[in-house]
C-alpha cells in the first residue's frame, strides 16, 4: 500500500491511494485459509477444499470486504501520517468501474481521497472579559399571579342543573361533520370542557353557553386557516353535541388548607415555593443572556478560515428550518436571496463559535461527567416515552447520536468554564427587559 500528499491548500488536503493488485490477491488468499477449515462443502472432507474452488465460491464477497478494509487503513495511514484531523467525512474518488475489475483481480486498486481539515488557530486570551449578568427581582404579584393559576387548575366543580354559562364545566359528547361526512379525530365522548378555556376551536365553546344536560345543539364552526390539520384549516364544519353534564366552579380559598394539597405546611411555604420556580425562570433566562453576550464577545476575538463542508451543512440544516416554518414580520419582505445571505452568516458563526469552544474546551480538559449524560438520557426517554435502558443501548449502538446528546453539555461546561474566568458584575433590569429575546 502506498499513500501520498497530492495537495495541500488552505484547509483542503488530497491524498492518493495505490494498492497492487498482487497484495490484494495475497491478502485474499490469507482470508480463504483462515476459513478453510470453517466450511463445509459437498465432496470434500472438512478444512480439505483446495483455495481455488473457495475463491470461486467465496472470492468476490471476499474481496469486496478486503477492499473495505484496505480503504479504511489507507485512510487512517493517510490522516495519521500527515496529522490530518477531518473537519467532515472525507470523499473518496473512484473511477467507474474500477472496483469491479480489482475484485475480479483484473486491476490495482488507485484511487484519491480527498478531506477538509480543522483549520488551527489559538484561543484568544478570556482571563480580561467582562461581562454582564441581568437579574430582575421577582414581582409578588406574579406570585400572586401563580397562586391564582394554581387555583384555577385544581378548582373542583359540583354538578348543577342551570343551563352552562362561562367558566362552567361540560361533559359532552360530539360529532364533527364537513359538508355533512363525519372527518376523522372529529369525534369525542364524555369529554370534559371548561367554557372560556380556549381549549376548543373559536365559536365552539360559545356554542355551548345557554345549554342544560341532555340538551342537543348543532354547532356551526370555521376552523383556522392556520389550523394543524391542512384537510381541515379554514374549512366550515358542523359538530353535533350532546350536553351530559353541566358543573359549576366551586369557590377556591387561597390558605393554609389549600397549601397542603401541595406538600407543604402553610401558604407561606407554598408562596416560598412558587416564587422559587418562578426565580429558577428568572435565572434560566438571565443565563441565556450572559451566554449570547459571551459568544459575540467570542465571535468578535475570532477570525479564521472555515471549513467549507462544516458551514454548507450547518446551513442547509438551518435553511431547512427556515423552509418549514412560517416567515416572521422582519422577513416577510425579504427575497430568498437576502434571507440566503443572511443565513449563511448565522452558519459561518455557528461553526466558528462551536470550533472555538471545542478548542478551549480541549485545552482546559473540560470533562461531561457521566451522570451529567444519564440526565440527559433520562430527559429523552421521559420525551419519548421509552426505558432509560432501551434508549441508553440505542445510543451506545449510535456513536454520531450520542456525540450529538453530548454536544450541548459539553458546550455549557466550557462556557461555565469561560465565565469563571471572566469578570461578571451584574445589572438590575426589569422583568419584560429579562424576558427579551437574547440579541433581540
Amino acid at each position: 500500500m502506498q499513500v501520498t500528499q497530492k495537495s495541500a491548500e488552505g484547509l483542503s488536503r488530497e491524498f492518493h491511494v495505490s494498492i497492487p493488485q498482487s497484495e490484494l490477491e495475497q491478502k485474499l488468499n490469507s482470508k480463504l485459509e483462515e476459513i478453510k477449515g470453517q466450511v463445509h462443502l459437498k465432496g470434500f472432507r472438512p478444512g480439505k477444499a483446495p483455495v481455488s474452488f473457495l475463491k470461486k465460491m467465496y472470492g468476490r464477497n471476499l474481496m469486496g470486504e478486503l477492499i473495505q478494509e484496505e480503504m479504511q487503513a489507507a485512510q487512517e495511514k493517510a490522516f495519521s501520517e500527515n496529522e490530518v484531523k477531518p473537519a467532515m467525512a472525507p470523499h473518496p474518488h473512484i473511477h467507474d468501474g474500477l472496483i469491479d475489475k480489482v475484485v475480479e483481480g483484473k486491476a490495482d486498486l488507485e484511487y484519491d481521497i480527498h478531506v477538509e481539515v480543522l483549520p488551527e488557530f489559538e484561543p484568544a486570551d478570556m482571563s480580561g472579559l467582562k461581562l454582564e449578568r441581568m437579574v430582575a427581582e421577582v414581582p409578588e404579584e406574579e406570585v400572586e399571579e401563580q397562586l391564582q393559576e394554581l387555583a384555577e387548575n385544581n378548582r373542583e366543580y359540583e354538578e348543577t342543573d342551570r343551563a352552562a354559562q362561562d367558566k362552567d364545566r361540560v361533559k359532552i359528547d360530539f360529532l364533527g361533520k364537513l359538508d355533512g361526512e363525519p372527518f376523522e379525530g372529529g369525534k369525542g365522548e364524555d369529554v370534559d370542557l371548561v367554557l372560556g378555556s380556549g381549549s376548543f376551536i373559536p365559536g365552539f365553546e360559545d356554542g355551548l353557553v345557554g345549554l342544560s344536560k341532555g340538551d342537543e345543539k348543532t354547532i356551526e364552526v370555521t376552523f383556522p386557516e392556520e389550523y394543524g390539520a391542512e384537510n381541515l384549516a379554514g374549512k366550515p364544519a358542523t359538530f353535533d353535541v350532546t350536553v351530559k353534564a353541566v358543573e359549576a366552579p366551586k369557590e377556591v380559598e387561597i390558605n393554609d388548607e389549600f397549601a397542603k394539597q401541595f406538600g407543604v405546611d402553610d401558604l407561606d411555604a407554598l408562596r416560598e415555593r412558587v416564587r422559587d420556580r418562578i426565580k429558577g425562570r428568572y435565572d434560566n433566562q438571565s443565563r441565556l443572556h450572559l451566554k449570547r453576550s459571551l459568544l459575540d464577545a467570542l465571535d468578535e476575538k475570532h477570525e479564521f478560515e472555515l471549513p467549507p463542508s462544516m458551514v454548507k451543512a450547518e446551513f442547509e440544516q438551518i435553511w431547512r428550518q427556515v423552509e418549514g416554518a412560517e416567515r416572521d414580520e422582519e422577513d416577510k419582505d425579504k427575497t430568498e436571496e437576502e434571507l440566503r445571505e443572511e443565513y449563511q452568516k448565522i452558519a459561518e458563526r455557528r461553526v466558528r463559535l462551536g470550533l472555538v469552544l471545542a478548542e478551549i474546551g480541549r485545552q482546559a480538559n473540560v470533562q461531561v461527567p457521566q451522570e451529567d449524560m444519564n440526565r440527559a438520557l433520562q430527559m429523552q426517554a421521559m420525551q419519548y416515552g421509552m426505558p432509560v435502558q432501551q434508549l441508553a443501548q440505542f445510543y451506545q449502538q449510535q456513536p454520531e447520536m450520542l456525540a450529538q446528546l453530548r454536544a450541548p453539555i459539553f458546550e455549557d461546561k466550557v462556557v461555565d468554564h469561560i465565565i469563571g474566568q471572566a469578570e461578571v458584575t451584574e445589572k438590575t433590569v426589569s422583568k419584560d427587559e429579562l424576558m427579551e429575546e437574547p440579541g433581540a
